[in-house]
């Protein structure tokens, strides 16, 4: 097992760093790291060719999965244009978020700081080592990225470039890569409180589990989902198949894909026979309880907590709104959750009940993203409650200080 003491050493230090460079400064950086990504685009599709092969080699013909894990140029282009968009954003590191004049004749700043020094385990994604460390480097922080073995040699040449344009600046160690990582290293991230500021775990609901329930350090859920879409007997059919089409289909391997859709038994036998045929056009496997060899509450449970990550969904019908509610609240991660309906008091007793980070009427859950918001790029969608909600964007990888100024105050 590695000693992480000089990992953590060089982060702490990276992390004072980086929280003294402007804006300008760090907004340089990203630039050269933009251009540096599009120079290095054939390097990059080696390396991603390598974990593609790994992959395939290794008996998972999943082809979703590949989608994730695959780097393609125009993909590389993207990156790097969102490298650029995050140059734009604003910088929320030495906000003043309020100020005030106590009776005390204190001055009274409430300032907006980085964290420190971030933690990201995650899973398939190479886009992420770059996404993620663009983002704690925007806000002022240092990040330990540790991503998933089936993206070894992408994350690496990522992960490399990105530290070679930061050598460029005086800057070492802001953004470091656990390589070759076993379940040992996981451990000592988790256990890292003090060193680590906090953790991120961005991937199925397993990583996450095993993240939440194991950490010593304060962590912040991204990712897992169940995402359901509830079609109210008032809706239009039109606009809710282009709504499932759209949640299901656009790419269907993202956490804003749709899982289940709950229909109003009123309209259920209709509905059915319209969303069917137009799902099997666009290549959907489609998944109902009646279907079930078996149907126990296990096998139910089962098909209605599973987040498909595929081209697969549950179609499952419902008496009224509130055994929609019931479901939801049951099987729902808190990710994103939708409704369909004319029904405007339908919709507000959805809207105000559902508890979900992101919750829609005769919408898309495929908006669920921080650029979608306005917010920028994001490290991922939280579905916890505390710090952070939703897409998790820039101001959100920054914290709060407090800073009071007196000429030789003392409380009586």
């Amino acid at each position: 097992m590695r000693d992480f003491t000089e990992i953590f050493d060089n982060a702490k230090t990276a992390s004072l760093q980086v929280a003294r460079l402007s804006t300008q400064e760090k907004n340089t950086i990203l630039l050269k790291l933009s251009e540096k990504l599009i120079q290095n685009t054939e390097n990059i599709l080696e390396e991603n060719a390598k974990d593609i092969i790994n992959f395939t080699n290794n008996n998972f013909e999943n082809l979703d999965m590949i989608d994730r894990l695959l780097l393609k140029e125009e993909r590389i282009l993207g990156i790097a244009n969102e490298i650029k968009n995050v140059a734009k954003l604003h910088d929320f590191v030495g906000e003043k978020i309020s100020e005030q004049k106590m009776e005390s004749g204190l001055t009274i700043k409430k300032m907006r700081v980085p964290l420190g020094v971030i933690a990201m385990i995650y899973e398939s994604r190479p886009n992420v080592t770059i996404d993620a460390g663009v983002l704690a480097f925007k806000s002022g922080n240092a990040i330990i990225l540790k991503g998933g073995k089936e993206a070894e040699f992408s994350n690496q040449i990522l992960a490399k470039l990105f530290r070679e344009v930061l050598a460029e600046s005086g800057i070492k160690n802001a953004v470091q890569l656990i390589e070759n990582a076993s379940r040992e290293d996981t451990a000592e991230l988790l256990k890292a409180k003090g060193k680590i500021d906090l953790l991120i775990p961005r991937g199925g609901k397993g990583l996450i589990k095993f993240v939440s329930e194991n950490s010593l350090v304060p962590v912040i859920e991204t990712g897992a989902s169940v995402v359901h879409t509830f079609i109210d007997e008032s809706a239009d059919f039109e606009m809710a198949k282009n709504i499932i089409i759209n949640e299901k289909t656009r790419r269907v391997s993202v956490c804003n894909a749709l899982d289940t859709v709950l229909i109003h038994a009123n309209i259920a036998e209709k509905f059915l026979e319209y969303i069917v045929p137009e799902l099997e056009k666009v290549n959907v496997v489609i998944k109902r309880p009646s279907e079930l060899s078996e149907i126990t509450v296990e096998t139910l449970d089962e098909l209605f907590s599973t987040e498909y990550l595929r081209s697969a969904i549950t179609l499952h019908i419902v008496d009224n709104i509130e055994e929609a509610l019931e479901h939801i609240k049951t099987y729902s991660l808190g990710h994103s959750e939708s409704i369909v309906t004319e029904n405007q008091k339908n919709a507000d007793i959805f809207l105000a009940e559902v508890d979900a980070a992101c919750v829609y009427h005769n919408a898309s859950t495929a908006f669920s993203d921080g650029a979608q918001f306005g917010l920028g790029a994001e490290i991922g969608i939280s579905t916890q409650k505390l710090h952070a909600r939703g897409p998790f964007a820039l101001e959100a990888l920054t914290s709060i200080k407090w800073v009071i100024t007196g000429n030789g105050a003392v409380r009586v």
